[in-house]
């Protein structure tokens, strides 16, 4: 990988403020409760922490330490674009949220990583040039907004179809919508920017190229929190673009709301630009996402799939939304489709305004906005939501496609030799169609970009493994061990394969095995939704158990991934925790409230329906083993609290730590009653900054032990079960292991792309390290004791 020569003076300039902002975290902290909230990394501090990332992970003495990875293997996860070089019927790339790029050169029979080395592995768009297929644009950091999407750092350049890649810059962008490469000069390109997803920057817009990316114009700029999502081009007259321009920023409490600008138009280039409103809805403030699709063949035809809020009917009563919440919100009109004839001067309504329209896009409408029109038919258009749809008469009548195929889609690519080649992108994966969408072939275990969010280990022999998956539910991997040894003779170990199938619990569930009994699985579900199963003859039965608010008063709030935990003591004992911590004596029949609200209750940090997030809740819970009572509780505002008497006082312990960072996880030491340690990240804050800490007197104060870790987010920090100054930690990276307490860190292993570790276990009779990624499934080391010596 290379750096443009910008990029280093840069770099530079900056490397004082990367050596103070390291040795500031280094700092014992204080006890006063900081009030401040840091946000918003730069680029050049990031690209600091990749290149000591890049030299621990090089240098690191643990290369002999082998990542295997266990699967799933016939599951994949969310992908953001599909390209194929022109007239290729063999190429393709696929590019995944947190996943990094793929790329095939026999139609998908193998696939092969090829952005595994880059700082970041999250894809907002791809684009291949038709004048030269060798030259392939990344644009970093997925545009589609999730709460758990991943940012980017900007554009990257590849002159050889993929083999190596040059960083060209817009690293503070953080997320592009759509890359279009002039069709006979490949040095001009132009880039659609969304911007950071959670916090206001002016680096968003179209920018503009011409000199191949060494240096960029902002030809399109609305304001610090208007992106440009979509962008569109005559290929007969390459200066004419549309562009689409919207809010983008989400609120920790809330999806990002409509309140756009809309639709603009140039015709020289970028020099000038002009709004589209004429047959469009004319009220900005209900307009959220427009996607935009313009025909190869007859460029004057465009369609714009515009996701549109004004109010239609009120719900009826009890009446509620795909989570179960109560619905006190109107409908929205929803998706609608419009089409221009005369290249986007003009347009006119398509779509049905029906029941199907208004749901397309579930409750999470501005998640989508990809549409298509067939290259060589203007009346043929692919629309994208939940589901996948097809129009053959303008829009003005739809039928459903993809038999099997995964939900959730996010693009599309139609053979403009071949209207009949189809390759969809989703939630799922990848799946291609040769008859027009009426057949599907899944690429899912070529592409294994699993989104885990988390693991838990049962006791089994061998044990098992348990994983909630983005937009999958939860899964069970059966039967994992260490390699077996080759036999006398062998020259290989024999492979061991982990079988996995479904488990009781949603996309975002943390999960809890009872070590007693494999058979009984406690899994947090959609906010905070405890459910306990048990299986039995073969087959999961489950049931319901979390604490419901009294009569009268409003629901918990409870977190996506809210905080769920079986005593250490007694795994009958089971806490979980929404705004207030719960416990429940017998396997959640009945519950207790332990604690006041432990957030911080800020009225102002609440949102409404329909684009509430529930926020200020619990996300961590940590029991002591040497005492039951001794709880630890973190929230997703950043509050700390400990009690010692099971609940009956509480002790704020956030003095010291950051300032309203997500608490990931906590641990309380088993081999130090006083010691405990905790893991916080900024990515909500687009902060990207490592946060772990130690406290040695219950939390009174609190110590940095990032030492030499380069850069965060840090997801996760984790004892080892035998060695009291050996601890993990789980990055947006990579795994980093310490064998001297936290004076000194080292990267863990060899053979693991740098995927986001969101969770890790080290299983205390086996010995073997787990590790969740969010975006390229489970990875083991067969056995830890070499750093336990």
């Amino acid at each position: 990988m290379r750096f443009s020569k910008r990029f280093i003076l840069l770099l530079g300039i900056c490397l004082a403020l990367c050596f103070f902002v390291q040795a500031e975290l280094k700092k014992p902290q204080s006890a006063k409760t900081a009030t401040k909230r840091i946000t918003s990394t730069e680029p050049a501090l990031r690209f600091q922490w990749f290149e000591q990332f890049q030299t621990m992970k090089a240098e690191t003495p643990l290369k002999d330490m082998t990542w295997r990875f266990i699967g799933p293997f016939d599951v994949g996860g969310r992908c953001t674009d599909v390209e194929v070089p022109t007239g290729s019927r063999l190429i393709m790339y696929v590019g995944s949220a947190t996943g990094g790029v793929w790329k095939t050169d026999n139609a998908g029979i193998s696939w092969t990583p090829i952005t595994d080395d880059l700082p970041t592995l999250s894809t907002g768009d791809l684009a291949v040039s038709e004048s030269d297929p060798d030259i392939v644009w990344l644009g970093t950091g997925e545009a589609n907004h999730f709460r758990a999407s991943i940012a980017g750092i900007g554009v990257y350049k590849s002159t050889d179809a993929g083999k190596t890649w040059t960083h060209m810059g817009l690293a503070a962008t953080q997320t592009i919508g759509r890359i279009l490469i002039h069709p006979t000069n490949p040095d001009i390109v132009y880039v659609a920017a969304v911007g950071h997803e959670w916090t206001c920057n002016p680096e968003r817009g179209v920018y503009k190229t011409t000199d191949g990316g060494k240096t960029w114009k902002k030809v399109l700029y609305i304001n610090e929190k208007i992106g440009a999502i979509d962008l569109v081009m005559d290929p007969t007259k390459p200066d004419v673009l549309i562009a689409s321009m919207v809010n983008r920023i989400r609120l920790r409490w809330s999806d990002p709301t409509p309140g756009g600008e809309g639709l603009f138009k140039t015709t020289d280039g970028g020099m000038t630009w002009k709004p589209l409103t004429n047959g469009l809805p004319p009220d900005k403030t209900k307009l959220s996402r427009i996607g935009l699709s313009l025909c190869r063949t007859k460029p004057n035809v465009v369609y714009a799939f515009v996701d549109n809020h004004t109010p239609t009917r009120m719900p009826e009563p009890g009446e509620r939304d795909s989570y179960g919440r109560i619905r006190t919100y109107s409908d929205i009109a929803g998706a609608e489709v419009y089409r221009s004839d005369d290249q986007g001067e003009t347009w006119r309504k398509m779509s049905p305004s029906d029941r199907m329209f208004e749901r397309f896009g579930g409750t999470y409408g501005w998640v989508f906005g990809q549409i298509r029109v067939d290259p060589s038919n203007a009346d043929v258009v692919y629309l994208m939501g939940l589901g996948l749809y097809r129009s053959s008469d303008a829009g003005k009548t739809w039928e459903r496609l993809g038999r099997g195929v995964h939900g959730d889609h996010h693009g599309l690519w139609i053979d403009p030799n071949d209207s009949n080649y189809l390759i969809n992108v989703n939630d799922g994966g990848a799946y291609v169609s040769y008859d027009y969408g009426e057949n599907w072939r899944s690429f899912q275990s070529g592409i294994p970009v699993i989104q885990f969010y988390n693991v838990a280990c049962d006791m089994n022999k061998p044990f098992n493994v348990y994983g909630s998956v983005q937009d999958f539910g939860t899964f069970r991997g059966v039967g994992v061990a260490p390699l077996i040894p080759p036999e006398p003779g062998q020259r290989f170990r024999r492979p061991q394969i982990v079988q996995w199938e479904r488990a009781p619990g949603g996309e975002g569930s943390l999960i809890e095995v009872d070590p007693n009994d494999p058979n009984t699985e406690y899994a947090s579900g959609y906010y905070g939704r405890v459910e306990r199963s048990e299986f039995k003859d073969g087959r999961w039965t489950s049931q319901e158990v979390y604490p419901r608010a009294p009569e009268g008063e409003e629901p918990y709030r409870g977190q996506w991934l809210a905080g769920l935990l079986l005593s250490p003591h007694n795994p009958q004992i089971v806490y979980c925790g929404f705004q207030y911590l719960f416990r429940s004596m017998n396997r959640g029949d009945t519950w207790e409230r332990i604690s006041p609200d432990l957030s911080y209750n800020k009225s102002e940090w609440q949102g409404t329906l329909p684009y509430a997030i529930p926020y200020q809740t619990i996300t961590a819970i940590a029991e002591s083993p040497f005492k039951f009572g001794v709880v630890y509780v973190g929230t997703d505002d950043g509050r700390v609290h400990v009690t010692k008497d099971g609940g009956s006082t509480w002790t704020d312990i956030t003095a010291g730590l950051p300032y309203n960072k997500h608490v990931w996880n906590m641990v309380a030491s088993k081999y130090d009653p006083a010691t405990v340690y905790i893991a916080q990240i900024g990515r909500e804050d687009d902060d990207f900054a490592p946060y772990l800490f130690k406290s040695t007197d219950y939390g009174k104060t609190w110590v940095s032990i990032v030492a030499n870790i380069p850069g965060g987010p840090t997801n996760v920090i984790r004892e080892d079960p035998k060695n009291k100054d050996v601890l993990y930690c789980g990055t947006d990276q990579g795994v980093f292991v310490t064998t001297d307490g936290a004076k000194s860190w080292n990267y863990l292993g060899s053979g693991l792309p740098n995927a986001p570790v969101w969770d890790l276990k080290i299983h205390p009779r086996d010995n073997m390290l787990v590790i969740a990624t969010n975006g390229r499934g489970m990875w083991v080391i067969d056995d830890v004791s070499p750093l336990q010596k």
